[in-house]
């Protein structure tokens, strides 16, 4: 018997294609070409991201939410950007990572990802049977939560030809190889199933396993950061009359929780329980989403956002081969809570804006002086100030209207809070623009 770790949704190969010529091969082939298994998602931030290779093609993600009025009101209210998604069905999963995609995200708070595992049955050096489950995982935490939710599924469990798929065992295990700082410990829960046969797996389908990290085990500093690897495997053992050829084991692609006490984020406190304090999330990089629609409140911020993403030649100020950040997860934005660092970043903003536009640039205080990377940010204009290596001039300032840079302004707050976004290099987020 061979087994094949293959991406998520895979299809069984017939009997009949195994049997031809050269059938092995080609799903031998698929399997050397698929992503392997000891991959991360591109999306990861912090340390895990260079803890394993990672994947070779960009997550799957949810359509990009739309902002909202908050509260409901006249134009000129504020806005803010929607709750992330905190739940994730097995259909969304299996839709999302469809049958190539080895990670599905639909928030920080909401990802999964998966594999499919196909077992040809061998007599004689001949295909007589093939076998095939799939294991996706679906991985959730609940708002102002400590506690991961891992759910897994086992499904599209199919059998063709002479096989003995009701004595094959298949145990599934969760293990955290790696933690920073490392030594901290887990609470763990949920009914995971061990060794089960193919048949029992097949009528049990699903089952879970939680991951809590308690506060003060983190970093150093108010942050009390811990990130971590977590990664599902699978093993087979065959009957005992199964000829036993191949990889008969496999790791679901690693996921990347992390976990949180930042006091200028929510539940800081725990709510008073000091045992609850923080949240846990996802390291990967969330996406901020303007609009450049019209009506939309923060229309003139992000056409000045897309302006610099797509033309930056005709952005002030200038500079060859401008490129600024934030456009892809290899080089995303980074917030800063440091208050004199976001004072400067304005006002190297400033500066440029009237540099260009002139002392009066504000025609009346009825326009603002945009900048792109935000302002609290690193990469915000006074980031050559700060550190030397970066490029100067790497930013873009327009005078825009008030409601608009307002607007814009409301948008990131919220997004900071709701995808708790902490100080530092170790997270990041990317800006998209729709129209």
């Amino acid at each position: 018997m061979e087994s094949y770790v293959l991406p998520a949704g895979t299809a069984a190969p017939s009997l009949k294609a195994l049997r031809s010529e050269g059938g092995t091969q080609r799903l031998r082939e698929l399997a050397r070409t698929a992503d392997p298994a000891e991959r991360t998602a591109r999306e990861t931030v912090g340390p895990a991201r260079s803890y394993a290779p990672l994947a070779r093609h960009a997550s799957a993600a949810a359509p990009a939410a739309k902002s909202r009025l908050s509260p409901a009101g006249p134009p000129g209210a504020q806005i803010a950007v929607p709750e992330p998604s905190r739940t994730l069905t097995f259909d969304e999963c299996k839709r999302g990572l469809g049958s190539t995609t080895n990670f599905f995200m639909k928030s920080r708070f909401a990802v999964c990802s998966g594999a499919s595992f196909v077992q040809t049955w061998v007599v004689n050096r001949e295909p007589v049977g093939v076998s095939q489950f799939n294991v996706r995982v679906v991985g959730t935490i609940a708002k102002n939560s400590r506690t991961i939710n891992f759910q897994y599924y086992f499904t599209e469990m199919v059998a063709h030809g002479e096989t003995e798929v009701a004595a094959m065992k298949i145990t599934t295990k969760a293990g955290i190889p790696r933690s920073w700082p490392s030594g901290v410990r887990y609470t763990r829960g949920g009914h995971m199933p061990g060794t089960k046969t193919f048949t029992e797996l097949s009528a049990q389908r699903t089952f879970n396993d939680t991951v809590n990290a308690k506060p003060g085990q983190g970093s150093s500093g108010s942050t009390d950061l811990v990130f971590s690897v977590y990664q599902p495997s699978i093993s087979i053992t065959p009957p005992p009359n199964a000829t036993l050829t191949g990889d008969l084991k496999g790791n679901i692609f690693m996921l990347a929780p992390r976990w949180e006490a930042a006091k200028y984020l929510a539940y800081s406190t725990g709510g008073g329980n000091p045992a609850r304090r923080g949240a846990a999330t996802f390291s990967y990089v969330p996406t901020l989403t303007y609009s450049t629609k019209p009506g939309a409140s923060e229309r003139a911020a992000a056409q000045h956002v897309k302006t610099a993403f797509t033309h930056p030649e005709d952005t002030n100020p200038y500079m060859s081969a401008k490129k600024v950040p934030g456009q892809t997860p290899g080089a995303p934005l980074h917030r800063t809570v440091d208050k004199t660092r976001k004072e400067d970043n304005r006002k190297a903003a400033i500066k440029q804006c009237k540099r260009y536009w002139g002392p009066n640039y504000s025609h009346g205080a009825t326009l603002e002086c945009d900048e792109y990377p935000f302002a609290s940010t690193y990469e915000g204009a006074a980031e050559y100030d700060y550190d030397p290596d970066a490029r100067k001039f790497n930013f873009s300032v327009r005078p825009i209207a008030k409601a608009d840079n307002g607007a814009g302004g409301s948008l990131l707050l919220s997004f900071y809070a709701k995808n708790r976004l902490i100080d530092g290099l170790e997270d990041g987020f990317i800006v998209k623009i729709v129209s």
